[in-house]
C-alpha cells in the first residue's frame, strides 16, 4: 500500500513551523545562496554527518546541539549570502528592457544554433570515424532522448557531469556520446559508438 505525505503532513508529525517569507524572496535568497556558496559543509559543516551523531528529539534539540558544534557557521552563512543579495540587487538596477530583449535574443537565436551546430560536428565526426553517413534527429526522435544517427544507430549527446546527475537522467535507451568542455574546444567520448 502506498500513501502520499504531503509536507504539511510532515510537519503536522513533527509539530514544527516554517517561517512566512514574502513572495519571490526565498526565490532569491536561494540564488544568492548557489552563487556565495553559503551553505556548502565547510561554513556550516556536514549536515549528514551531523545528524548521525545527534541524540536529541526535538527541534529545540538539534538547535541547541548544533549550535554548540558550529557556533559561528549561521552567521556566517547569513553574511555570505547578505553580501551575495546585496550584489544581486546591484546588478538588478542594471537590468532594463535593453538587456532583457538582448538575452533573449542570445538565448532564442545565438546558444540555439550553436547548440544545434555542435550536435552536428559531434555527429559528423562519429560518422567520419565510423565511416558513415548522419543526420539530426527530428522532433519525434528528440522528445525520445534521440540526438541524431550515426548510419543507422540512434544516439543522444550528453555532457560528462551527465553519468553523476542520476535523479535528473532520463530512460535513455540509446548509445550515448559524453563530451567534455575544456579550454580550446570539447572532448568527445565516442566510446559508446566505436564498441
Amino acid at each position: 500500500m502506498k500513501i502520499k505525505l504531503s509536507n504539511e503532513d510532515i510537519r503536522g508529525y513533527m509539530d514544527i513551523g516554517s517561517p512566512d517569507f514574502p513572495k519571490y524572496t526565498t526565490q532569491i535568497i536561494n540564488l544568492a545562496n548557489q552563487n556565495a556558496q553559503g551553505t556548502r559543509p565547510k561554513v556550516v559543516g556536514q549536515m549528514s554527518e551531523l545528524i548521525k551523531h545527534f541524540t536529541g528529539k526535538t527541534l529545540h534539540d538539534w538547535e541547541q546541539w548544533y549550535l554548540k558544534q558550529k557556533p559561528g557557521a549561521i552567521r556566517a552563512a547569513t553574511e555570505k549570502i547578505l553580501q551575495m543579495v546585496k550584489n544581486l540587487k546591484n546588478a538588478v538596477d542594471k537590468i532594463d528592457e535593453e538587456m532583457v530583449e538582448k538575452w533573449v535574443k542570445d538565448l532564442v537565436i545565438v546558444k540555439t544554433f550553436m547548440g544545434l551546430r555542435f550536435h552536428e560536428a559531434v555527429l559528423k565526426k562519429a560518422a567520419e570515424i565510423k565511416r558513415t553517413n548522419y543526420r539530426l534527429s527530428d522532433f519525434t526522435e528528440e522528445s525520445k532522448g534521440i540526438d541524431g544517427y550515426i548510419g543507422g544507430i540512434p544516439v543522444s549527446i550528453k555532457p560528462e557531469t551527465y553519468k553523476t546527475k542520476s535523479a535528473l537522467r532520463e530512460d535513455i535507451s540509446v548509445k550515448v556520446i559524453y563530451y567534455q568542455k575544456v579550454k580550446d574546444g570539447i572532448q568527445v567520448d565516442y566510446g559508446e559508438i566505436t564498441e
